[in-house]
């Protein structure tokens, strides 16, 4: 099959979405599938064209939430080399920008659309409106995410069963959601598969000794929710040998420094910054629990991969995260700081328990392993297909009625 994957986010730039199509990339290429791209390109305002003529990057223009750009011109040249393609699908990750490019192409080459849902938009927009008109910008929200994603796709794919709700249950939607968890390459996450060298660097370079570490990868933004476990953190640092490890980057870097300063835990709290994607994992085998109180997750690919790396979860009680996080097998599920700070204390006291949850959480990350996720993937390629030619069998019946 001849997949085109149109997306805003692409390595190099790393988040959820942009690990989730490598990986769903990887899984198809494995699977004997060829794979295109279009996206972004982060660097300049040209067109760009990567390993062979399959990746084209088109020129974006920032629009000041994080790094993501908004493009908006395709010429002529950038079509015709797509028709070359001879796409059999063509699967949209994004809602806008490079997201308009793929429904137009695949309206005027009369190609199958399926697109992803990755992101909970209400939980963003006061990005954009800064806490004024936040009622009828959510309304706003409601109306262009059914229509990018109801009315303009084949078929339609959410990571979750809280996107599956969402569309379902919230936006009343009368058609196929396919509830398709990423996969990701768990093997790479094996503690021992990693470089024991690189390990004990990495922990001197942090300035870890026989502290209990507790870690949060990811964004750091308002919706994260991360103040809550620095605000815990201040806590266990005077009962406890325990440290909290942040990695990643994002606008409220500066401001949860401060207030780890003003809670005088700076000395138990270690900001890494941004990480790259090939390090992470180097990451994980630094820690002892994983933690995110954040619920603005459409399914949270972290909390896999801190499992894939033998850590248990701890995570705040939130539908993306059913199924996965398994409350008393391979973490625990807390609804407030207090409950949070019993979770935390309960692992760091009972070093059996944490052991066998430990063990738990590596056994459920491999249940989505790539493979699993690419034959789910295909099958929704499939039922686009197929519905794209019953389709278009309709209107030629339809058509001929009204001529005759």
């Amino acid at each position: 099959m001849r997949i085109g994957i149109f997306t805003d986010t692409y390595p190099p730039y790393i988040n959820g979405v942009s690990t989730s199509i490598k990986m769903m990339e990887k899984a198809l290429r494995q699977k004997g599938h060829q794979v295109f791209v279009v996206t972004v390109n982060t660097e300049n305002m040209k067109y760009k064209y990567e390993e062979n003529g399959r990746v084209i990057r088109i020129p974006g223009i920032p629009i000041g939430i994080y790094d993501y750009r908004l493009t908006g011109i395709y010429p002529v040249r950038v079509l015709n080399k797509i028709k070359k393609w001879n796409l059999d699908v063509i699967h949209s990750h994004t809602e806008f920008g490079v997201g308009t490019f793929a429904r137009i192409v695949a309206k005027q080459y009369n190609i199958p659309l399926v697109h992803t849902y990755h992101t909970m938009y209400e939980d963003y927009t006061h990005y954009i409106t800064h806490g004024y008109f936040d009622k009828s910008s959510k309304k706003l929200t409601e109306y262009f995410t059914k229509f990018y994603c109801d009315k303009t796709a084949t078929e339609l794919i959410v990571p979750s069963q809280k996107t599956y709700a969402l569309f379902k249950d919230k936006y009343k939607v009368d058609r196929n959601v396919h509830i398709v968890p990423t996969g990701i390459d768990v093997e790479r996450f094996y503690r021992e598969k990693l470089d024991v060298n690189k390990i004990k660097t990495l922990k001197k370079e942090l300035g870890l000794k026989d502290e209990k570490v507790i870690l949060y990868v990811g964004r750091l933004a308002e919706e994260k929710n991360v103040e809550l476990l620095i605000e815990s953190q201040s806590y266990f640092s005077k009962k406890y040998n325990t440290k909290l490890l942040i990695v990643g980057s994002g606008p409220d870097l500066d401001k949860y420094k401060a207030l780890a300063k003003k809670l005088k835990c700076s000395d138990s709290v270690i900001f890494t910054g941004a990480v790259a994607w090939e390090n992470i994992p180097y990451y994980y085998a630094q820690a002892n629990i994983f933690a995110t109180a954040s619920t603005s997750e459409t399914q949270g690919l972290t909390v896999i991969e801190a499992m894939a790396s033998g850590l248990p979860v701890i995570a705040a009680l939130d539908k993306a995260f059913e199924g996965v996080v398994i409350d008393e097998l391979n973490g625990k599920l807390f609804k407030t700081k207090r409950d949070y700070k019993k979770c935390v204390e309960e692992l760091l006291n009972n070093q059996e328990k944490l052991d066998f949850m430990s063990k738990q959480a590596r056994i459920t990350a491999d249940s989505h392993s790539l493979k699993y996720y690419a034959d789910q993937i295909l099958y929704v390629y499939k039922c686009a297909i197929k519905t794209k030619e019953k389709k278009s069998i309709r209107n030629k019946i339809s058509k001929f009625f009204r001529h005759n």
